[in-house]
């Protein structure tokens, strides 16, 4: 097995790329567009995260990390990781890119198609939808954070990594069912 993709080769790759998109939202932005449509490309997702140089992009830390997730979301053993600053990261910093990374997956989920005339979501997904939303809107803990925060941050992450996998597996979140138009009255 090979090394996860690194925060901070991400983080590189895109400002070489002069996108503005952080890199955890970059990677929710895919985790999402993937739970709600499978054949999402990585060539969409380029668009999305470096829209001015998405073709230079199709190598490096950018590719390998839709690879990865593709792999890692579709295999058996659950091992999905979201893309965020590692443990050294102040905890203020990492607080941050987790609720970039929901901004992102919220973005991706959504701007995958219409949601207009759309059939239902099963209500796990839209639970963790609304607790994804909860979390994008997370203050930074201040200053002295203390233990608390940190075991309060690492539940988080572990939940994220849960909550992904059940919308990713979810009978009905990438339905193409889901998105026939509900009929009219």
């Amino acid at each position: 097995m090979h090394a996860p993709v690194a925060f901070d080769d991400v983080a590189q790759e895109l400002g070489l790329r002069a996108s503005t998109v952080h890199p955890s939202e970059a990677h929710g932005c895919l985790c999402g567009a993937l739970c709600a449509r499978r054949d999402y490309s990585r060539g969409e997702w380029l668009d999305e995260i470096v829209p001015e140089d998405a073709e230079a992009a199709g190598s490096g830390a950018i590719a390998a990390l839709f690879e990865e997730t593709v792999g890692v979301l579709a295999g058996p053993d659950l091992a999905f990781q979201p893309l965020l600053p590692d443990d050294e990261t102040a905890l203020e910093q990492r607080v941050e890119a987790l609720a970039a990374w929901c901004t992102g997956f919220l973005y991706g989920f959504g701007a995958t198609g219409r949601a207009d005339g759309w059939r239902p979501l099963p209500p796990d997904v839209t639970e963790v939808l609304a607790d994804f939303a909860n979390i994008a809107q997370a203050g930074a803990p201040g200053p002295d954070a203390v233990e608390e925060d940190e075991n309060d941050y690492v539940q988080l992450v572990e939940f994220l990594r849960a909550a992904v996998q059940l919308v990713y597996e979810a009978p009905g979140a990438a339905d193409p069912a889901r998105r026939a138009p509900i009929p009219a009255d």
